[in-house]
Formats: C-alpha cells, sequence, structure tokens
C-alpha cells in the first residue's frame, strides 16, 4: 500500500536558495521535481525521490505544458499536498536600461516573469481535481516593490510576480478548493546575484557600493538560512492571508 506523500516543484534548484529548498524538502520526505537549466547531484536520504528536468525556462510554454502532463498523470492517492516554488530568476548586466542588451532583457523577462506565470496556469490546471492543499509559493524581492536604478528590468519581473499572485488569490479564493498563493520576498541572501550586484561596474551602477556594504557588514543571509525561512512561512497555517508577503514581517 502506497503512502501519500507531499509533491512539489522547484524551479531553479541547481545552486544556492533553490539548492537549499530542494535538499530540505528532500529531508522531509517531499517527492521533488526539479526544473533548472543543468541539473546537478543532490544528495538523496533514505526513500527520497527526485526527479530532475533540464529545461530552459527561457522559452517556458514547453515546459509547462509537459508540467501540466506531470501533474495530472499523478495518483491522487499518493498525494498529501501539492505544492510549485518559482524560484528560479535570470538576471540581466546592471546598469540603465538604456544601455541593456535586449536580447538578455527579453530572456530575463520570460524566464523571471513569463515562466512563473506559465507554471503557476499549468500546475493551477492539472491539479484542480485535488482533494487535497494545494500552494503556489512565488519567490520574490524587496525590488520588486521598491524600484532601484539600474535594476529596472528585475525590478518590473518581481513587480509583475506580486500582481500576478494578487489576480490568481482573488480567483482561487472562489473556488471550492482554490489553491493558496503567496509572492514572498526572502530577505538578503548570498546568492550569485548578490555577488553580480556588489561586483558591477560603479559607472553604471553606483548602488552596487550598498550591496558590498551588505556583505562587508554580515547583513546576508546563507542560502541554507534564507531556505529555512521560506519554508517555515510556507508551512504556516494562515499562508495565502497576506498575498504579498516578507518574511522580516513581524506577523
Amino acid at each position: 500500500m502506497n503512502t501519500a506523500r507531499p509533491v512539489t516543484i522547484v524551479t531553479g534548484a541547481s545552486r544556492g536558495m533553490g539548492r537549499a529548498l530542494a535538499e530540505l524538502l528532500l529531508q522531509r520526505g517531499h517527492r521533488l521535481l526539479t526544473l533548472q537549466r543543468q541539473p546537478t547531484e543532490q544528495p538523496l536520504p533514505a526513500g527520497a525521490e527526485l526527479q530532475a528536468w533540464a529545461v530552459d525556462l527561457a522559452d517556458p510554454l514547453p515546459v509547462a505544458r509537459d508540467l501540466q502532463a506531470w501533474i495530472a498523470a499523478l495518483l491522487p492517492v499518493q498525494v498529501s499536498s501539492l505544492t510549485l516554488i518559482n524560484n528560479a530568476a535570470l538576471l540581466v548586466e546592471p546598469g540603465p536600461l538604456a544601455g541593456a542588451d535586449l536580447a538578455s532583457v527579453s530572456r530575463a523577462t520570460r524566464a523571471s516573469l513569463e515562466a512563473p506565470l506559465l507554471l503557476t496556469a499549468a500546475f493551477l490546471r492539472a491539479s484542480a481535481a485535488f482533494d487535497v492543499p494545494r500552494k503556489v509559493l512565488n519567490i520574490s524581492s524587496g525590488l520588486g516593490r521598491h524600484a532601484m536604478a539600474g535594476s529596472a528590468v528585475y525590478c518590473a519581473d518581481k513587480a509583475g510576480m506580486d500582481h500576478f499572485s494578487r489576480a490568481v488569490a482573488l480567483e482561487e479564493s472562489a473556488r471550492a478548493n482554490g489553491a493558496a498563493i503567496v509572492s514572498l520576498a526572502p530577505g538578503i541572501v548570498d546568492t550569485d546575484m548578490q555577488v553580480q550586484l556588489r561586483s558591477a561596474d560603479a559607472t553604471a551602477f553606483p548602488e552596487g557600493r550598498r550591496f558590498a556594504e551588505y556583505k562587508a557588514g554580515g547583513r546576508l543571509d546563507s542560502p541554507r538560512a534564507a531556505a529555512e525561512k521560506l519554508l517555515a512561512y510556507l508551512e504556516r497555517p494562515d499562508f495565502g492571508r497576506k498575498v504579498v508577503a516578507d518574511v522580516r514581517d513581524p506577523d
């Protein structure tokens, strides 16, 4: 007899916070599907179940179709909950939008905003008949709520993620077994993005000094510490009450 277990999908799980999320979820007994450009070896606890897809989220339509089919093929008796974590994002070189490479802007926006939209749509459609808790956790950023010169594309992508989460939450609240959705800022995390920001050309991106100060002042969470905070939020009984949130929020 098969025991039902949580099923979770994580994007961008090959390194940094996404990899830490995947490792913690496997340790907690989740059946895990990861979506990333280059899957890397993950330590597998006894009994763990992991599928790792090599995908290009800058070309998200075929990925979303495959995800929809994968979820639809799950056996309901083997699923205790369904969760999608949209973590992956692409950056463009920090600096004014007027000097940005157009192809890089297009790829970043497709991977960071179009992909979460399509994957969320596929997840909600394929899982609608499952009578289990369903959650979508979108990994956002304070830069989606506070503009910063030199990061127009990233700011726009994260602001779009926040706002589509609000709209989807309204739609799902009208359904009998609607999914809970949260767009959650993880705080300041020592990721590849932070390295890129603090190493950027100071002429094109003067704000880089601020990010260097975060590092020097010990203000950055490790990827694992940030992942633990994200999962603690995901497991809150009131997950979804506040759609656009921050792990540092007092409530």
